[in-house]
């Protein structure tokens, strides 16, 4: 069988997205006090950065920001590989009293942002966590529901959201890719 991709987003669109999305998170947490941002190991990261940029050029600030590995805290990655890639969690400020918006690429199931919860306690208690998603694509396991959210697809079966980012694929762009 021929996988088909159809282009959801381009790069345009991609970066009027993200300017979008951090405009909002601004807008709903009035303002940067007490915000951080961290991205979720691998597109998330990419994601979180450009976000962190954009709200940092804005506002002429500085933003901490972070980078999550979930590995060890998902419900699965015993049966995804025996010998799971850990990456590195680099988190260098409190996460007391932050409201944390935590950024991945797409959110389906919930399994990755429960995860992520579970991750992020362990390393403090922020007043609150909030997600940004470039896309969501429906199919939830678990009750998540990201806060901000740049693309809202409904996938099928067999179909599949993939998101390549300049600074680990060398293009911008979300692909849905299905049988054909």
């Amino acid at each position: 069988m021929q996988k088909v991709k159809t282009r959801l987003l381009d790069g345009d669109d991609i970066d009027r997205t993200l300017s979008r999305m951090s405009m909002q998170i601004v807008e709903h947490n009035h303002g940067v006090e007490n915000l951080a941002i961290i991205g979720i190991y691998t597109g998330g990261v990419y994601l979180a950065q450009r976000i962190q940029a954009l709200i940092q050029e804005q506002f002429g600030i500085s933003l901490p920001a972070g980078s999550l590995d979930i590995t060890l805290y998902r419900d699965d990655w015993s049966l995804a590989a025996q010998n799971p890639v850990v990456k590195k969690t680099a988190i260098d400020f409190s996460l007391q009293d932050k409201v944390v918006v935590l950024v991945d690429d797409v959110v389906f199931t919930g399994r990755t942002i429960r995860a992520a919860l579970d991750a992020i306690m362990d390393l403090g208690r922020p007043r609150c966590i909030q997600l940004a998603s470039l896309v969501d694509r429906g199919g939830r396991e678990l009750p998540i529901q990201a806060d901000f959210v740049g693309l809202d697809v409904q996938v099928g079966l067999g179909e599949h959201v993939h998101v390549l980012l300049r600074e680990h694929d060398g293009v911008d762009e979300v692909v849905l890719v299905r049988q054909g």
